[in-house]
């Protein structure tokens, strides 16, 4: 019982080498000795999400799915097809329009987009609940657009990859996971309409924008993004030219080489897509073991992480900065566009699955829980017309607004990402479970070939506690490993049934408990979460974040006081549990609130201190 010793963690990661601690005694780095993960995250099936806001919102994007008319979706394609195409216009970016100017007007950008997103969405509730309303939709979703399928369905479409890339998604969900199978042969015929309008390889922007294009949006194609879901193709069953189509289109020499040696390519590039393509990197070592993809995949986001704020948000503008130049500070004062949200937070959980499955890196899932409370859990919610936020706001005046356009760039992540909440929260291993979110759910899933349950129980992170019961119907031997975060203070405790546990916890890594469990026994799990002061950059010292625990919390109204830093360091929660913070000071009382607690009140994240 205690942090996890080498053996532990061998046998729990089937890795063959552990590098010393660095730095922080808490960060465990280890290399893997084969691309096979150590790690693999929970069925959807097999976790159960409680009352709490995360299914509240899980519920509202489930129901906005399914609300969602099925002709507006499919009349895009229908349209192109020349077929019938009854009922309304979804408009902004979904449908083909007169208006299209980019930059200056981006009504009908890119026809259809996200439909495969929305079908792997409901693929995805339909495996998190079962019902079976759900799983329909998907198939008539997934029929609907087969008919529409003919070699000119990508004709003069300006982001072919990015089209296809998710229709790919949402056809091998619906085959996975919804079990339509129909699924792999419309993606076939996708493909083959496809591959006439892809490039030969993957191209940068810059390239993109060097070949003949009729406008400027011809230029921002993401073809380095289609590894990830070409490799699960194959891995679903699709085929094999699905496995040789993804070594073909990773980005080698232009970002995972110099990546993998350490070179910091990401400033100027678009930061949603290139965080995706780093699960290309990682899909890549996971099929066809060559290390560089997983360096490269460590390295880069290593450098994302560098350049985050304090909500484990990045990319002011879409766009990564340069290191040093104290351009996330300027950026307060200069966008309101300072994270694409949701799908950043999508793009952010896959990588950090990634990584933590294979390196056991217990500081990916302490970034997951920032980008979860701190971004999406407080993403308002998307409506059956589209209808969708964007952009979280950081700006010195911020706010939440929706999109100008409806059906936004990925605007079907939302639906993704939620439904991954389960998958995210527990891990798995010969040796047992890993708790690596702290939420109200259950967890249901057979060790040693015995069934048996945990369940948490918490206000977490309103409040410190963190309750897991076992249920199991004989005594078993097996792990329960806890995520101890990198900010957790020196009165963090853990106890079993009612007893301490003696050994240390270590912020930044994982606590084991290995012991033969039985039926009703506890664990409780305190988390001190102490106040700190977080600044956006080096070159603006005196611009800081109000953190406590994974929080990030957001000064609120219209008129914003001045503070200093010990006048800041005397926030409290007004109660137990409660989502509002206070400060009172000689200018007068200052609330604070989580962002997923936010209205639509004026916000603003950092805030200006004197000594």
């Amino acid at each position: 019982m205690g942090r996890l010793s080498r053996r532990g963690l061998l046998q729990l990661g089937g890795l063959s080498t552990l590098s010393a601690l660095t730095g922080n005694a808490a960060a465990f780095h280890v290399a893997a000795a084969s691309s096979s993960p150590g790690l693999k995250p929970a069925a959807y099936a097999d976790v159960t999400l409680l009352d709490g806001p995360l299914l509240d919102q899980f519920r509202a994007q489930h129901a906005t799915l399914l609300a969602m008319d099925e002709d507006a979706l499919l009349k895009p394609y229908r349209t192109a097809a020349g077929l019938a195409a009854p009922g309304d216009d979804l408009g902004g970016w979904y449908n083909s329009s007169a208006a299209f100017d980019p930059p200056r007007d981006m009504h009908g950008f890119i026809p259809g987009h996200s439909l495969g997103q929305y079908i792997s969405s409901l693929a995805r509730a339909y495996a998190v609940t079962g019902d079976e309303a759900t799983r329909q939709k998907v198939q008539r979703l997934v029929a609907g657009y087969a008919a529409t399928i003919t070699p000119r369905l990508y004709d003069g479409y300006p982001l072919p990859a990015y089209l296809f890339d998710k229709i790919n998604i949402g056809l091998i969900d619906a085959h996975k996971l919804a079990r339509d199978p129909r699924a792999l042969t419309a993606l076939d015929a996708t493909l083959d309409a496809a591959l006439p309008h892809l490039p030969e390889k993957a191209l940068t922007r810059p390239q993109m924008a060097a070949r003949p294009h009729p406008n400027i949006a011809f230029t921002w194609d993401e073809s380095y993004t289609l590894p990830e879901n070409l490799y699960l193709a194959w891995r679903r069953g699709a085929g094999l030219r699905y496995r040789e189509l993804a070594a073909r289109y990773l980005l080698d020499a232009d970002y995972f080489d110099p990546l993998a040696r350490g070179d910091n390519v990401l400033p100027g590039k678009h930061a949603y897509s290139h965080v995706n393509a780093l699960s290309s990197a990682m899909q890549a070592y996971l099929v066809d073991g060559d290390p560089k993809h997983l360096q490269a995949a460590r390295n880069g986001f290593d450098f994302v992480l560098a350049q985050s704020y304090a909500t484990g948000g990045w990319g002011p503008n879409e766009g990564f900065v340069v290191p040093g130049s104290g351009a996330l500070g300027e950026s307060l004062g200069n966008t309101h566009a300072s994270f694409e949200t949701p799908c950043g937070a999508y793009g952010h959980f896959k990588i950090a699955r990634y990584l933590m499955a294979v390196t056991l890196d217990s500081r990916y899932g302490d970034s997951m829980e920032r980008v979860l409370y701190n971004t999406v859990l407080g993403a308002l919610p998307m409506k059956p017309d589209g209808t969708a936020f964007y952009y979280a706001d950081y700006n010195a005046s911020g706010s939440k607004t929706y999109f100008e356009y409806r059906c936004p760039c990925c605007s079907g992540t939302l639906g993704q990402m939620v439904a991954d909440y389960g998958i995210s929260a527990y891990l798995l291993s010969d040796r047992g479970a890993v708790v690596n979110l702290y939420l109200p759910s259950k967890l249901s899933w057979r060790q040693n070939g015995r069934a048996l349950s945990l369940q948490q129980s918490t206000a977490y992170p309103l409040d410190s506690a963190i309750e897991i019961a076992l249920a199991t119907a004989t005594p078993q031997t097996f792990s329960i490993t806890l995520r101890i975060p990198a900010w957790a203070g020196g009165n963090s405790t853990i106890s079993v049934n009612g007893q301490r546990v003696p050994q240390p916890i270590v912020a930044g890594s994982w606590h084991e408990i290995r012991r033969t469990w039985n039926d009703g026994d506890r664990i409780e799990l305190i988390l001190d979460r102490p106040l700190r002061l977080e600044m956006v950059d080096r070159q603006h010292p005196d611009l800081v974040a109000l953190m406590q625990g994974p929080l990030a919390l957001f000064a609120l109204g219209d008129r914003m006081l001045p503070f200093t830093r010990r006048e800041l360091m005397s926030v409290r929660q007004v109660a137990a549990r409660s989502s509002e913070w206070r400060v009172v000071t000689a200018d007068g009382a200052q609330s604070f609130k989580p962002y997923y607690a936010v209205g639509l009140e004026s916000t603003r994240l950092y805030q200006p201190v004197s000594a």
